[in-house]
């Protein structure tokens, strides 16, 4: 298998009425996703080249799978957009896919070109209804379909994911068919997911948990729920809809699950079907797992870990009894196919008996591509390891610390950095500090997380006042990356080379009351 594609084909032709996507107002059958891809694909064909990116500048829904099947049918590949982007991420994700086309809805044809997108801008409804009109029958039928899929090999990007980057620019990963094919083939295994189920999707498509959903659900023949993402602010109505729908998996987030047991839904309503729960993005907290298997004690819960750099996770952990308060879950041990290890600042591998802090890097199958039109950045963190066996391979080295425990599993420790996972989403804290740098009024900033809280917290020197700082933002930066507290000083300290004194703020928020 060297295409995702062939997984939809197979589907179609094993379970052709069977449902394959529902995001509550739409449903498609696997005949209906793959016909309504090829079609779409079909016309793609005339308008891109093999190789290139399209975007995408909608939230998720039945038809923009079909849109993103429809770009892989084409030989190119999908780049998500979330509408919710503040306009100068979406300019400077724009300038740097220099996509030739973009697909988007009626309601966010403006979003697109007011943040400066001049290429061929084609409308989704219009794509689907000339899509309807233009369904190709049987598997890849038409002659441009045909001759791009013979062209195809398994290093061809599938998908491109914009995430923060070190110099606080979003960056673009790029991801292979045989990345995401080698994967989810082990996540499918690994946690024995069949066409029996129903993914109840959280994230995003622009969020590599989504990937999970999408591509499990497509290796086995398993309908995928979207839920919609304002049911996530309504704890009550989403345990109704994961009622409604019968969903059986969720791979989900850690802050999606610690909304709905923190403000007690699991009181409402336990979504009893639910059998399988993966969560990843963060740490869960152990008082917040306890209720969600207190509540579902015959599900099987795992703790599952990995940048979007190496194709979503590299580790797992399978949770086989009730936590304890206080408890520190590992990030485990690694799929097949990876081989996971620490480096300490020799850049020398660490045995798994030690219990020695350092560098969290991945090595074999299902690396990414690197950065999309970044080399330099692609240099930094991509490289060529030497292990003490003289042996080499290619690796990503994440800038997460971690630690071996007592049976040899991997321990996450913290960042070497100043990115951070926050609400399931990976922030570069200098991101943040250069959107608020440009505001006036603020002269310095430095921005940290109360891990005891979770919440963001900005010190700023300046006299801007707090009010305005939050308006100005909500124009630069995602919902999630605004800081939930704001600290004025009258002075910033600084390290003995004038640099921002990071551990000074550290210890500040870790001694905080």
């Amino acid at each position: 298998m060297k295409n995702i594609l062939e997984w939809l084909e197979q589907q179609e032709e094993k379970r052709p009425d069977a449902l394959a996507v529902d995001d509550g107002n739409k449903t498609y059958t696997w005949r209906e996703l793959s016909e309504r891809a090829r079609a779409i694909g079909e016309l793609l064909c005339e308008e891109c080249s093999p190789g290139q990116p399209v975007a995408i500048l909608a939230d998720k829904s039945t038809e923009v799978l079909a849109a993103m099947m429809g770009i892989v049918y084409a030989g190119c590949f999908y780049v998500i957009i979330s509408p919710g982007q503040p306009i100068d991420r979406r300019a400077h994700i724009f300038q740097v896919l220099d996509a030739k086309v973009l697909i988007t809805g009626r309601e966010h044809r403006e979003k697109a070109t007011e943040a400066g997108y001049t290429g061929k801008i084609l409308q989704l409804e219009e794509l689907m209804e000339a899509g309807e009109n233009k369904t190709p029958q049987g598997t890849a039928t038409g002659d441009f379909l045909k001759e791009r899929r013979q062209r195809a090999t398994d290093r061809d990007i599938l998908y491109g994911i914009f995430t923060s980057g070190s110099t606080g620019v979003p960056k673009c990963i790029v991801v292979s068919h045989r990345a995401v094919l080698d994967f989810i083939t082990h996540f499918v295994d690994t946690f024995h997911l069949t066409a029996e189920e129903r993914f109840g999707n959280q994230a995003p498509f622009d969020f590599d948990v989504s990937v999970k959903d999408i591509y499990s659900s497509m290796a086995v023949g398993a309908p995928l729920i979207l839920i919609p993402k304002e049911l996530f602010s309504t704890p009550a109505g989403l345990l109704d809809y994961l009622e409604e729908k019968q969903a059986t998996v969720l791979v989900w987030a850690v802050s999606a699950l610690t909304l709905v047991s923190s403000l007690k839904g699991l009181q409402y309503k336990v979504p009893s079907q639910v059998k399988k729960i993966m969560f990843s993005g963060e740490v869960m907290p152990a008082k917040q797992l306890r209720i969600w298997q207190e509540a579902l004690p015959e599900t099987e819960f795992a703790n599952i870990y990995g940048p979007t750099e190496i194709t979503c996770n590299c580790t797992y952990h399978k949770i086989d009894r009730m936590v304890e308060d206080g408890e520190k879950l590992p990030v485990g041990i690694p799929f097949e196919g990876r081989k996971v290890f620490l480096r300490n600042t020799e850049e020398k591998e660490l045995g798994g008996k030690t219990v020695e802090i350092g560098e969290i890097c991945v090595a074999g199958e299902s690396i990414s591509d690197g950065y999309y039109h970044n080399q330099e950045e692609t240099d930094k963190r991509f490289l060529t390891h030497t292990f003490a066996d003289g042996k080499q391979a290619w690796c990503y080295c994440t800038g997460d610390l971690g630690y071996y425990g007592e049976q040899g599993e991997l321990y996450f420790a913290g960042r070497k950095d100043f990115q951070i996972k926050h609400m399931g989403h990976r922030i570069e804290l200098e991101e943040i500090e250069r959107s608020m740098e440009q505001i006036p009024g603020v002269e310095r900033s430095c921005c940290g997380l109360d891990t005891r809280r979770g919440k963001l917290v900005a010190f700023y020197m300046g006299e801007a006042e707090v009010k305005e700082i939050r308006t100005r933002l909500k124009k630069a930066v995602p919902v999630y990356m605004i800081p939930q507290k704001f600290v004025q000083m009258e002075k910033m300290p600084l390290t003995k080379n004038g640099k921002t004194d990071r551990g000074y703020f550290r210890a500040r928020l870790e001694g905080d009351a």
